[in-house]
């Protein structure tokens, strides 16, 4: 503290006059001070100034052009939106109504070559059973005829004479055929 109290004492020593009375410039430099505070007061006040409220009202154009741009662009995004999601909703109806259709193409696909098969199944059967009809009818006949051979060569050897004559043979034949079929068979129980 006194070193405090020795720099306070050797400033005011330094000061002539009063050490009591406040520092007060010259009157020239006042004057010439306050002149130069005028015209710089006066410089800004003209020519800065204007310029700063420009630039900030060409700011502020630019900030208000800019939100409105984008209020705009972001109305026109959520109108653009909502016309996808319109497309979007009639595509997906358009993709169903598609799929029904093609699934309703399918099951009638499906129906008719079911009856298709059916039908070729019917044609195959039935052409399977007249060619086994004719095939029995055949070998019918080529049984009656190996049986017709096969008794006349036995009815030759019992009865000692020859009927291997054909009219002779088919009389014989026919009559034990007939005979044959008259005969009521024993089913064995």
């Amino acid at each position: 503290m006194q070193h405090a109290a020795l720099a306070l004492a050797a400033s005011t020593a330094e000061v002539p006059g009063n050490p009591e009375l406040p520092v007060l410039p010259h009157t020239g430099e006042l004057i010439v001070g306050i002149i130069f505070f005028v015209i710089l007061y006066a410089i800004v006040a003209k020519k800065v100034v204007p310029r700063l409220e420009k630039m900030f009202a060409e700011r502020r154009a630019a900030i208000e052009g800019n939100v409105e741009k984008a209020e705009r662009a972001q109305a026109e995004a959520q109108a653009a939106l909502e016309q996808y999601r319109a497309q979007l909703a009639d595509a997906r109806g358009e993709a169903n109504a598609i799929r029904e259709e093609a699934r309703q193409q399918g099951a009638a696909i499906v129906a008719e070559m079911r009856q298709q098969a059916q039908a070729e199944a019917e044609r195959i059967t039935t052409n399977a059973r007249a060619q086994i009809e004719a095939e029995r009818q055949q070998t019918m006949v080529q049984l009656r005829q190996e049986v017709g051979r096969l008794a006349t060569d036995l009815a030759s050897r019992i009865v000692g004479e020859s009927l291997h004559d054909e009219v002779r043979r088919r009389g014989t034949v026919d009559r034990f055929l007939a005979d044959l079929e008259q005969t009521p068979t024993v089913t064995s129980r």
